[in-house]
């Protein structure tokens, strides 16, 4: 049922059991998101996702998150969303979904069955990571591939809540905007924040941005400084895709991998300083034109 807020003029949607909700852009084009974890689809499986394109009743995100998702990352860990609650509001022709991303999963690797998270496997890691940032002709999938045919696993485990995201997803097609407000506890003790936009590879293989730059599959990178003012991922065609801009105060990557059955992303992602309070950006929704 609605209940209307007469202050506002918003009505808010009140329906306990709902753990979906779908908004349609075009005749076959929707946006849905969970409440729960679904789909559970690869790595991501145990983790919150955001906004999922549907295309022919078809969900297209694989293992990426979503758009507008948060992760968090502390001096000694990364803080992933393991669930959530939801509100659906209506505003005229704007629908407004509020989620609040509990961030209370972190990510744990172990050599068979021994844990490997301590500090010399933390700086092991990080010094991997930079060298990767240096040298990414070394591809990510093979440095994943070669820990797992060692017998090294990445899960996901719950943990004590290091504090709320919640984000507010204003849909009026076919722009999306996206408004995050940090709860967090320890501030002084956080490295990064991230605002992850991400679809699935297998179905979006085409980045181009006004810059002029064209590239399709691996040649988009695993993770990459966007320089242009606007970037676009889409189907090889151009047809179905994403769009997002530049962000004063924030840096925005590129990034896909694919892999069948192991890595299934590819995502316009925002880095954004540990001060920050609170974030917006916006999405457009392509599905009705190619891009140049």
């Amino acid at each position: 049922m609605y209940v209307k807020n007469s202050s506002i003029g918003e009505k808010l949607l009140i329906k306990t059991e709902m753990t979906e909700y779908t908004i349609q852009i075009l005749e076959s084009l929707s946006l849905l998101l969970y409440s729960d974890n679904r789909p559970h689809n690869l790595r991501t499986a145990d983790l919150q996702k955001g906004l999922i394109l549907v295309y022919k009743g078809a969900e297209l995100v694989g293992e990426g998150a979503g758009f507008g998702v948060p992760v968090v990352r502390y001096q000694d860990k990364e803080y992933f969303s393991g669930s959530s609650t939801m509100q659906i509001l209506q505003k005229d022709d704007c629908t407004k979904i509020v989620k609040q991303f509990v961030l209370n999963t972190v990510s744990e690797k172990r050599f068979r069955k021994v844990k490997m998270e301590n500090r010399l496997t933390r700086k092991l890691r990080k010094s991997v990571e930079e060298l990767y940032q240096r040298h990414r002709h070394w591809r990510l999938l093979v440095l994943n591939n070669f820990s797992e045919s060692i017998g090294v696993k990445t899960s996901f485990v719950r943990v004590k809540p290091a504090g709320n995201v919640v984000v507010t997803y204003c849909i009026k097609p076919p722009r999306i905007n996206m408004k995050a407000d940090f709860k967090l506890r320890e501030n002084g003790r956080i490295q990064k924040i991230f605002l992850l936009n991400e679809q699935s590879s297998k179905y979006f293989r085409r980045y181009c941005d006004s810059n002029g730059t064209v590239l399709l599959d691996k040649h988009i990178g695993a993770w990459e400084n966007v320089e242009a003012a606007w970037a676009c991922v889409s189907n090889k065609s151009g047809e179905v895709g994403f769009r997002l801009w530049k962000v004063e105060d924030a840096i925005l990557h590129r990034g896909r991998e694919f892999l069948e059955g192991t890595f299934d992303w590819v995502g316009l992602d925002y880095e954004v300083s540990p001060e920050k309070t609170c974030f917006e950006y916006d999405i457009e929704i392509l599905g009705s034109r190619k891009q140049k």
